[in-house]
This record gives C-alpha cells, structure tokens and sequence, in this order.
C-alpha cells in the first residue's frame, strides 16, 4: 500500500516524472491527494510511466519550468529530472555539467522568480566517494570519484546557498541502491545499470547471464555488500520532507534500509523468488568499488520519524519480479518517445 494522506493538498512540480523514482513518487502524491504536474523530456522516462491524473508537460526543465511556474499556484517542486550513470559520467561529464547543474540553477532561479519556496531534491550516496567507514552517516566527508556524485554535491552546495540567500526551504534525499517497484511502474530503463533488475533479466531470457565483479571482498561471501531501499519507503520519504521543509533550511537526509547484502545474496534471492537458475560468472573487480556501503538513516528516522517498511530483500525482489514479469519481453524503450 502507498502512504496514507495526512495533509491538505498542495499543487507541485514534478520534475522528471517519468523516470524510476519520479514516477513512483508522483503516483504517491497523486494518491495522497495532491495536485501534480510532471515535465519529462523522456530522453530516458517511460511514457508509460507519468501515473494517470498527473498533468504532464513535455520539454526540457530548463526551457519550460519558468513558464509552467509562471502560471502560479505551486506549492512545492520535487525535483528528479537528472543524467544518472556513472560510466556515462566519466566519459562525457560535460552531460553532466549541463543536465544536472545547470538545469537545477535554471529550476531554482525560476522557483525563486515566482516565490516557490518548498523543495525536495533526488540526491545520491556517489556524493561520499568511497567512504572510510559504514554505516554512512550524512556528517561524513563527501569526496565523489565521478563526476554524477559531483555534480549532484555542486547542487546540494547551490541548494543551500539558495536556502540561506532567498528563504528557500529544502531537502536533498541521498539515495543508496533505490529498488523493487510499485504495481505497474518499476525499472525500465534502454540501459541498465542496477543490480536487482539485471540479474531478472537473465531470469527473462534477455540476458544468458550476470557477471559477478570481485569474489574477493572482505565480506561474508567475499562479494561486495550494498543497502537496497524500497522504492515505496523512498516514497514515503518525500512525502515526509515536502511537508516538513522551513524557510531557510537545507536539510540532508541519507536514504537507505541499514541492512547489507551482498552480490551472491541478491543473486540467490533472485534464484528462489523466480525460479530461475541465473547462470553467473565471476569477474574481476570494477576499479573505484568499494567492498560495503551501508547507510545511516537514523538522522531522517529521529527528525521526520521515517521508518522503512520493506527492508527484506525477498520483498525487493519479489515486486521487483513481478513488475518485470508484466512487462514481458516489450523492448525496454519501446513506449519512450511512442
């Protein structure tokens, strides 16, 4: 179940809206009762995605925000719309530079032109680096090894500085491995990245099988060990930090569940939850993988009283399958630009 409403309905901003965590959140505010708009240039969303009731605008955020902020009204602007991949980001950082930072300052400047002063911000966990120690707590030195961390910690920098300038009231949400799915919308994405979808794609027949990078961590199995949220608990947390932002404030939250699993784990869980024996082979470590990330949530729990529900890895899967299921074997960018 989605989260309940506790609050009076707000008109908001939707940025990214059909993409993965932004669709998802957006279905969860329409539930609630809010009122949604989503801009989404679907250079990588799904229009399948942007959830039914949710008015939607087509366009990049740099070029459309001002004006549809401009009609008036909005209270609050969730703000998803990103380039996500690490790889991509080494080789053409210039992307990055661009789509990340220079449409956030676009986004702000248009928020602070037409007084929309409430903002939540999809940030990421590629803003510590490779941390000392785990669990991650948000007081930790933040050293990305890529440029999507860094472009993501040079907006947090911009988020408060806005905040402490122009009475803007934010939350930056620093996302671990964000997966599992929500009914009809879930990991769609023409190049894939994560993990947990992956390794379903070999259950599918799309994939013969899945490389396991590094055997010799020093963890339990000797595999690298990642904290996996669920997206509705991600869900749930915008909700929490939209309705508790105060003029002036940047907050940073860490996102994750606190728990660890590993490669070999997902992969086994993935094995019983399908069915499917999922041939792996091992590899040789990815330059820059760290052996464990694990996060710290307890400053989000203590201060907005945020409690992940669905923290088992078989749960994760389990919705994870079941949306990749529905899907079937459609080409995964198949409804972007139909």
């Amino acid at each position: 179940m989605a989260p309940t409403a506790t609050t009076t309905p707000r008109k908001l901003l939707v940025t990214g809206g059909a993409g993965y965590v932004g669709s998802v959140c957006a279905a969860v505010l329409l539930e609630v009762g809010h009122d949604v708009t989503v801009i989404d240039n679907f250079t990588t969303g799904n229009r399948s995605a942007v959830p039914e009731g949710a008015r939607l605008v087509e366009g990049d955020v740099r070029e459309v925000a001002g004006g549809v902020l401009a009609e008036g009204g909005f209270d609050g602007v969730l703000h998803f719309a990103a380039r996500s991949l690490v790889g991509e980001s080494v080789e053409s950082p210039a992307e990055y530079w661009q789509h990340n930072v220079v449409t956030t300052l676009a986004l702000l400047d248009a928020m602070r032109d037409n007084d929309v002063r409430n903002l939540v911000f999809s940030s990421t966990a590629a803003t510590y680096g490779e941390p000392a120690q785990v669990p991650i707590t948000e007081d930790m030195p933040t050293s990305p090894t890529n440029p999507y961390g860094a472009s993501k910690l040079a907006i947090d920098h911009a988020i408060s500085s806005y905040a402490h300038a122009y009475g803007l009231g934010a939350t930056s949400l620093r996302y671990f491995n964000v997966a599992g799915a929500y009914g009809t919308i879930g990991e769609n994405r023409e190049v894939e990245t994560h993990l947990i979808p992956l390794v379903l794609q070999v259950a599918l027949g799309h994939r013969e099988q899945i490389s396991i990078f590094g055997d010799d961590y020093d963890t339990a199995d000797g595999t690298a060990v990642r904290d996996y949220i669920h997206i509705l608990d991600l869900a749930q947390a915008h909700l929490l930090a939209l309705e508790s932002n105060t003029p002036g404030q940047h907050r940073i939250y860490n996102l994750g569940s606190g728990d660890g699993y590993s490669v070999q784990q997902v992969i086994d869980t993935c094995r019983e939850v399908t069915g499917h024996p999922i041939p792996a082979q091992h590899a040789p470590r990815r330059a820059g993988d760290p052996a464990t990330l694990i996060a710290s949530s307890e400053k989000i729990k203590q201060e907005l009283g945020w409690a992940p529900q669905r923290t088992d890895l078989h749960t994760i899967v389990s919705d994870a399958w079941a949306f990749h299921t529905q899907l079937g074997d459609q080409a995964h960018s198949a409804d972007r630009r139909a």
